[in-house]
């Protein structure tokens, strides 16, 4: 994660992905408050239904998608294909890595002290690939050390660390790492096609590898950052059509992934426990017809005042994930906890709207004194 310049910014990418984090911040807050009604909630994995909560992981992954050429582009420009594969790779890995420390974390035994190892294992991930100042990443004495620490930590973990499953950021660092290897690979005249039959055949993994193989889940997932990668292509990438043309074409592809989700529920129910390829199809589509709608409003007032208030999220989504579980974690050492008055109910949806504002608040703090994650 070198000291590169940061791509440009495309305000509607920014907004769709701080609106994402919120709400993603928002959802794993509410997970804790009784008493809401279902569409608030995850819908049960064997249940042909889907609530927007089920739709917040997969907006995010068509983002990753949609930011990908972005990031890589200049980077194949600078270092060529072996320096895009390096950093590709080193960003995958440590999604991987942080998702396997916050799992284990999540299930840790009674009587280990998860919080503080989770504390432990930010420090760690920071150290390894955060820097001070807003500058380059830290020197490598700080890397070893980070290194050496996470090392450490999984040593200490009771029965050794496990795999449970890769958890949301392990998940999120597969499916980038696999849509980052086909975009950095394709010649750039192909990469809409390949692009395109790599969402189908995601779907066809799901259908008839997997059930032998496994890995069904990454297929769907891959396929909706390859999903967003399409759109990107077709909407900002050099070979794009003309303006109209684009949007035209991006809408009738949001239009028809839609339809193919919802047409594939009789196959598959529309699951995001069991990252079905329906469920998978149906957001894709969805996110990419939000998108298409917050264009215009990005630049007009409604627009700036949310990137205003989410643009550090959208530009950060990160330490805007990692934060809440921070907080948590701290929280955990001190006896203090949430009023049972603040558990339930509106006041539970209030709770969640203060802490997501304090969130923000604290994020903006750590970035102004320079703190970032080179991810």
């Amino acid at each position: 994660m070198s000291a590169n310049p940061s791509p440009p910014r495309w305000p509607a990418i920014d907004l769709l992905r701080g609106l994402t984090v919120a709400v993603m911040i928002l959802v794993n807050e509410w997970a804790g408050v009784a008493g809401l009604p279902a569409w608030m909630k995850h819908m049960p994995a064997d249940a042909d239904a889907m609530s927007f909560v089920d739709m917040v992981f997969p907006a995010f992954l068509f983002i990753v998608g949609l930011s990908l050429p972005f990031a890589l582009q200049p980077r194949l420009e600078r270092a060529g294909r072996a320096g895009a594969l390096r950093a590709a790779a080193e960003r995958s890995a440590a999604l991987v890595v942080t998702g396997l420390f916050m799992v284990n974390a999540e299930l840790a035994p009674a009587g280990f002290n998860a919080p503080a190892w989770l504390l432990g294992a930010l420090l760690g991930v920071f150290l390894l690939w955060g820097s001070a100042a807003g500058g380059p990443p830290l020197a490598r004495p700080w890397r070893i050390a980070g290194a050496l620490l996470l090392i450490l930590l999984a040593a200490a973990y009771p029965g050794g660390m496990a795999w449970h499953w890769w958890g949301i950021l392990g998940l999120i660092g597969w499916a980038y790492g696999l849509a980052a290897l086909l975009f950095i690979l394709a010649p750039p005249t192909a990469r809409l096609a390949l692009a395109l039959l790599g969402m189908a055949g995601g779907v066809a993994w799901y259908a008839w590898a997997a059930p032998r193989l496994g890995g069904g889940a990454h297929a769907t997932h891959t396929a909706l950052v390859l999903a967003g990668l399409a759109s990107a292509l077709l909407l900002h990438g050099q070979n794009r059509p003309k303006p109209g043309r684009a949007t035209l074409a991006a809408l009738l592809l949001g239009l028809l992934l839609l339809a193919l989700g919802l047409g594939l529920r009789p196959h598959w129910p529309l699951s995001k426990i069991h990252a079905t390829p329906s469920w998978g199809l149906a957001c894709a589509g969805a996110t990419l017809l939000l998108y298409l709608a917050l264009r215009p409003l990005a630049q007009a007032a409604p627009g700036r005042v949310a990137l205003a208030l989410l643009g550090d999220a959208a530009r950060h989504p990160l330490p805007a994930y990692l934060l809440p579980y921070a907080v948590a974690a701290l929280l955990a050492l001190t006896p203090w906890s949430w009023p049972a008055a603040l558990s339930a109910g509106w006041a539970g949806i209030a709770r969640g709207l203060v802490f997501l504002a304090l969130v923000l608040m604290l994020l903006r703090l750590l970035l102004r004194a320079g703190l970032r994650l080179k991810l």
